[in-house]
């Protein structure tokens, strides 16, 4: 598959650019974006690796594995030693390597790029750069993919990049974009691609119809939890489908003391009316909490946890292993004709659940 070039002249000395003032560091990546971006190129989201200039020694698709990389020294496969990453050939003829990423989202706006290359020393990639294009239709995932397709623009600029650590840059563009292409310097690896941002939805054209209101498809966010002890993702709890393994929700440390409780905070993606609430501890099935409940609110900005707009619509309800929990009618409380914007979920006393979905209408 052909794919347009950059001209070199956009090659630039990396080993003495200066470290760029959009640069986030490592520490600060996760509570940078964490909680007002997703990673638009998930595969948790059904992103997808359209095409790529070569994948010699291990496979582009790992670049958008929502879990950390990860280190099997000692392993070798037929291409050479084991890497959970994208590697590629050594002794690139052309200027750079490159991936083209559907976004798992109808569309998104681009707030930040992360670029681990954890593991690759040695073999990492020297430097990146990232374009974006907007393209909907039938065709338009072959569109982006000839080789004078004319529709890339910039979404980062040139970022040289270290071995085997996290990089992450924020990103002013307000364009939406459906679309991504990973250009890698001159070839080499990278363990993982995210691209933060936010969801732009394509909602129903009428607002009767129900919809998954609390869906980050939809726009939905979490915006804050209690804790995230097992280096589980509250923002898990938004994500379509059930999973594949207990490790693909959001779990809490066990608690000692008496009355202790867990609770996250959700944003809606669209201000509605909540018809029918899902609680699903799929794979949790010696951890997962004794009870929850439910509260819910209308504000502008975010509430935290003690915000006294915070009105019950589900009282404490017990749970059971491995299920999903649907709750609707008389046993909702305080939603017809209400609208919300932000649900909070209030597990007693931790644990793990999978998926919290809320569906209702558009208000």
């Amino acid at each position: 598959m052909e794919i347009q070039a950059l001209s070199p002249e956009v090659i630039q000395d990396t080993d003495s650019a200066p470290t760029p003032s959009d640069a986030v560091p490592p520490d600060l990546i996760n509570s940078t974006f964490g909680s007002t971006c997703i990673d638009l190129i998930s595969s948790s989201l059904d992103s997808s690796i359209l095409a790529f200039s070569d994948e010699w020694f291990a496979p582009a698709s790992n670049l958008t594995d929502p879990k950390p990389p990860i280190r099997r020294p000692g392993v070798f496969v037929p291409t050479g030693a084991w890497y959970d990453g994208w590697e590629t050939r050594r002794h690139n003829p052309e200027p750079y390597d490159w991936v083209v990423v559907k976004l798992g989202v109808a569309s998104g706006r681009v707030k930040g790029v992360e670029i681990d290359t954890a593991f690759f020393d040695g073999n990492h990639a020297e430097a990146v750069e990232v374009q974006g294009c907007f393209e909907v239709g039938e065709d338009a995932d072959a569109k982006v993919l000839k080789r004078d397709y004319a529709g890339w623009r910039e979404v980062l600029g040139h970022r040289g990049c270290g071995a085997s650590q996290r990089h992450a840059w924020k990103v002013n563009n307000k364009s939406e974009v459906t679309h991504v292409r990973l250009c890698m310097f001159p070839d080499g690896g990278i363990a993982r691609f995210r691209l933060y941002g936010q969801v732009v939805p394509v909602f129903p054209t009428s607002t009767d119809q129900e919809i998954e209101l609390s869906s980050a498809l939809m726009g939905g966010m979490v915006l804050s939890a209690s804790e995230e002890h097992f280096g589980s993702n509250k923002s898990n709890l938004i994500l379509p489908g059930r999973g594949v393994d207990m490790g693909g929700g959001w779990e809490t440390r066990r608690s000692r003391g008496q009355g202790h409780v867990d609770w996250v905070i959700v944003r809606l993606g669209a201000r509605g009316e909540a018809k029918r609430i899902v609680v699903d501890t799929a794979f949790y099935r010696g951890n997962y909490p004794q009870s929850m409940k439910i509260d819910a609110c209308d504000s502008e900005e975010a509430p935290n946890a003690e915000d006294p707009r915070w009105k019950e619509v589900l009282g404490v309800q017990k749970l059971g292993p491995d299920k999903e929990h649907e709750y609707a009618g008389s046993s909702l409380s305080n939603v017809d004709g209400a609208a919300f914007t932000h649900l909070k979920m209030t597990i007693i006393p931790d644990g793990g659940v999978k998926r919290f979905r809320v569906f209702g209408t558009r208000v």
